[in-house]
């Protein structure tokens, strides 16, 4: 008790002389409890400084023969290595002792010290888990560890399989633990395969059958996640599944009935979905939302079966839950008629009858949309205007405000119609409500004339509101910026197709746990850089679901705590992360070019990896190597927001403003040269010495292309809109390709060039595929909608034939479109 209590008063002292004294002699006791809480005591309350005192005595428990004091002091070191990194990595030699202890768990604390003194040394990692994997661990623990860093070491390889004949021999280990953790890294690797699967998937069937009710958690949870990439390989499972269906555990039973649904054919839905109601009343909201999320996925699988899912989804709708079940459900709803449109007019009769009974504003808000802009164009539209106007009898203003726009909607769209709507919405002039009668009187005015309805109809474009919100919270936080009206000009527009699409595909990866931005750009540029003084104080973000967070916004957050980047307005288009320099340099430095409206920002992202060497006043200076088109000397530099300091491994970010002007957009070289004031430090306590003296890093060239004033959008039927857009916006060119091996590299290679969103599926391509045609659609800075198509043909003594087309209201940016290829 007194180790624990001088523990917690530790963060409260101000003189701990005595006590440390105190402890250091406890380091010398016989007693081995005594030893090992001193050790854990001493290391709570050692600061950087006095480190070096004890180093003696924590370097000869680390190889003491009683488990419990090398565990206490290899733990303590593990809490120690942040403050001090170099003094924990002089004592390697005694933790690879400790690796080989009999006790298990000393080994395991060993294992977790020597992977953060190595860690940064790539090949030093890779020698120690080939080294391990040999069979010289004892503890489970340990092992497990093994496996979670030989998987790290495959993801970074990106695509290599180094480490994959170990993780398949653990799958044989006698520990259950060990398999379990080997079985799930193989089913989490990249561009896994069915034949690298089978034995993973193989482990994890035995475990289906196991009597231990956390082996079969494990195992059903993980073949539920696998079952989202690869269903036909945890297909062979099935059988095992189905026999998890009546587990007494509630939770074993979700994940098995919802894997079912994943990896089922259409011949066993109506079993499922009965076996599904009988046990839907025992499990809780959060399992609920699962088994919801899997019957959607169903019914997009096999659309005939919408007609027994939107009766089972309606059925649970109606059932007792909170906001979050019933949320589930109705966007599962929303998804089946926006994929399956024959569902339409039944699903939508259903959720009109919800509404009658709904408890939650925020889905009748919803569901009043959805019937305003899918109800006219149903069979009898009139049947949904009913159910409407009750909810403008009879709910609080929001739920009123909306079904006034939903029958608004019906006026405008159903002439048939538009009479008797219009004698409701005069009744609704009365309303107590000031949002309501607005809203009435705005489409009694659109509906007075055919004219008025036929240009409300033309309304298809929308402004991009993620973009539109950033605009409007960062002109009311600065007041300088209120002495002009807000430029709304400023904000893209898209259209309800885009803007559907792109909450579909974000709605689809989030219910599969796939980061919006699926490119390595995304979880790189998550982390935020703060700003105090015009100075940088550099935030990580590597907390978990980073990669969730859409790059733009976190580029954003942090430029809009710069005073001097505030002022820019939103941004257009950030593009991927370059590197300038090599990982293993004593700087590295990267680069992400932001495009806004009427400038163009350079953020070089660097970090120290020197440790006796802190930098001062970083900047970046850029010079033209090379101007491709000769619009580079329309760049005007406004200047360079400074890297204050950049102390060992801790990154920082510099940015380099150039002004647009005439809104050009070139193509052109950079060179760069990293400038800053360098300062001795003590790698101990971080302290530098007060002179210092200049030098420079020289960077590697960047380059300015036209993807990167290309923001890529999805185009809903593109064949339509290509023809809407005409031959005479239109510019053709061939080229041969001969140094590209195949069509599939080829569609790759355009469209990293073009900087364009693929659409319908054609950036899937067989390996050994003769011809292809890809699609793309992108906006050009500016505004200027662009559509490209590529027809592609292969001929093994030419290589690639390529004739790109590419359509635009802008000739120039038609014409250089095409020309990028070149």
């Amino acid at each position: 008790m007194l180790y624990l209590l001088i523990k917690e008063l530790s963060t409260v002292a101000e003189d701990v002389i005595m006590v440390t004294a105190s402890l250091s002699k406890d380091l010398t006791s016989k007693s081995e409890i005594s030893k090992a809480n001193a050790i854990r005591a001493l290391c709570k309350i050692t600061d950087a400084s006095m480190i070096q005192g004890i180093e003696r005595f924590l370097k000869q428990a680390i190889v003491d023969k009683n488990h419990a004091i090398s565990s206490a002091a290899l733990v303590s070191s593990l809490h120690l290595f942040g403050n001090s990194k170099d003094v924990v990595r002089r004592w390697a030699n005694e933790v690879q002792e400790s690796v080989n202890s009999k006790s298990g768990i000393t080994q395991y604390h060993a294992l977790g010290l020597l992977y953060q003194i190595r860690q940064h040394d790539r090949m030093a990692v890779i020698k120690l888990v080939q080294g391990l994997s040999r069979g010289t661990l004892r503890s489970p623990f340990a092992y497990c560890m093994l496996v979670r860093y030989a998987a790290k070491i495959m993801d970074e390889e990106e695509g290599a399989r180094s480490m994959y004949e170990s993780l398949e021999g653990w799958l044989r280990h006698r520990n259950e633990m060990v398999v379990y953790e080997a079985a799930r890294a193989i089913c989490n690797m990249r561009d896994v395969t069915s034949k690298e699967l089978f034995p993973a998937v193989s482990a994890l069937q035995l475990m289906l059958v196991s009597h231990k009710p956390s082996l079969r958690f494990a195992a059903i949870r993980t073949l539920n996640k696998l079952a989202l990439t690869h269903p036909g390989a945890v297909a062979q499972c099935n059988l095992d599944m189905e026999n998890l269906i009546t587990d007494t555990n509630r939770s074993i039973a979700t994940y098995a009935i919802t894997t079912l649904l994943k990896t089922g054919n259409e011949a066993s839905v109506d079993r499922l979905m009965k076996q599904i109601s009988g046990f839907m009343s025992d499990i809780s909201d959060d399992f609920k939302i699962i088994v919801v999320d899997a019957i959607r996925s169903l019914c997009l699988k096999f659309p005939a079966k919408q007609g027994v899912m939107i009766n089972f989804l309606s059925g649970i709708l109606r059932d007792e839950g909170g906001y979050d079940f019933k949320r589930s459900i109705v966007e599962a709803i929303f998804d089946i008629i926006y994929h399956i449109p024959e569902s339409k007019e039944y699903a939508l009769s259903h959720l009109c009858e919800f509404i009658e009974d709904c408890e939650f504003t925020k889905l009748g808000v919803r569901i009043l949309h959805l019937l305003g802009v899918e109800g006219p164009k149903s069979a009898t539209p009139s049947k949904f205007i009913r159910y409407i106007y009750n909810r403008i009898i009879l709910e609080n203003a929001t739920v009123k405000a909306a079904a006034v726009s939903s029958m608004g909607h019906f006026a405008v769209e159903c002439a048939d119609l538009r009479e008797r709507i219009r004698v409701l919405l005069t009744r609704a002039l009365d309303d107590n409500d000031d949002e309501v009668r607005d809203r009435a009187a705005l489409f009694l005015i659109v509906t007075s004339s055919e004219e008025l309805c036929e240009k409300f109809l033309r309304l298809g474009d929308t402004f991009s509101w993620p973009t539109l919100e950033n605009g409007l919270v960062n002109y009311l936080a600065h007041p300088e910026m209120q002495r002009a009206p807000f430029d709304i000009s400023a904000i893209p527009t898209i259209s309800r197709e885009q803007e559907e699409a792109e909450k579909q595909r974000q709605k689809t990866a989030k219910q599969e746990n796939i980061a919006p931005i699926a490119k390595s750009a995304a979880a790189q540029a998550a982390a935020a850089n703060s700003a105090a003084d015009g100075k940088f104080a550099t935030v990580s973000s590597g907390a978990p679901g980073s990669g969730i967070v859409d790059a733009k916004k976190a580029y954003a957050a942090a430029m809009e705590k710069i005073p001097q980047l505030a002022m820019l307005g939103p941004i257009f288009k950030s593009s991927k992360k370059v590197d300038l320099t090599e990982s293993e340099t004593e700087y590295v430095v990267s680069c992400v070019k932001h495009v806004f409206a009427g400038h163009l920002v350079f953020q070089f992202n660097c970090r120290n990896t020197i440790n006796d060497v802190l930098l001062e006043n970083a900047t970046v200076s850029m010079t033209v190597e090379a101007n491709d088109d000769g619009l580079v000397g329309k760049l005007q530099l406004e200047g360079t927001v400074p890297a204050g300091k950049l102390a060992y491994d801790i990154p920082g970010s510099i940015y380099v403003v150039y002004k647009r002007n005439g809104g050009v957009s070139p193509v052109a070289t950079f060179g760069n040269t990293l400038k800053f004031v360098v300062k001795d430090c003590d790698p101990t306590t971080g302290e530098a010495d007060e002179e210092g003296y200049e030098d420079e890093y020289l960077l590697e060239d960047l380059e300015l292309i036209t993807a990167d004033f290309m923001l890529p959008t999805v185009a809903i039927d593109f064949n339509s809109k290509w023809e809407q857009m005409g031959e005479q916006h239109e510019q053709i060119e061939t080229f041969e390709l001969s140094a590209v091996p195949s069509v599939k590299a080829a569609v790759t290679q355009i469209i990293d060039v073009l900087g364009m969103e693929p659409c319908e599926g054609t950036e899937n391509v067989k390996d050994k595929a003769a011809t292809h045609t890809l699609v793309l659609s992108g906006i050009f800075v500016g505004g200027a909608g662009v559509l490209v198509r590529c027809r592609m043909a292969y001929d093994a003594g030419s290589g690639v034939t390529l004739e790109i087309a590419a359509r635009c209201p802008n000739p120039v940016i038609c014409e250089r479109i095409v020309n990028s290829i070149a």
